[in-house]
């Protein structure tokens, strides 16, 4: 019972700018690696790669089918 209501009071939490940047940036680096992956292997392989890092099916998609839609690199 306690782990529910602790659990609960978890997500009602909003999530900070911090936080979401955070994972935002690991995300990052898992699409980055997937497509390391993508180029090695082949796009099978860096489909499952970023499924079993739990990023959104939509990302993959967009990707690695239109790399014209990738997000511009920061400098």
């Amino acid at each position: 019972m306690m782990n529910a209501l602790l659990a609960h009071r978890l997500e009602s939490v909003p999530q900070t700018d911090f936080q979401q940047q955070r994972h935002d940036e690991q995300c990052s680096a898992v699409v980055d690696r997937g497509l390391i992956v993508q180029s090695s292997f082949n796009t099978i392989c860096a489909i499952e790669y970023m499924k079993s890092h739990n990023v959104a099916p939509q990302v993959i998609e967009r990707v690695l089918l239109n790399p014209q839609q990738r997000r511009k690199e920061r400098h």
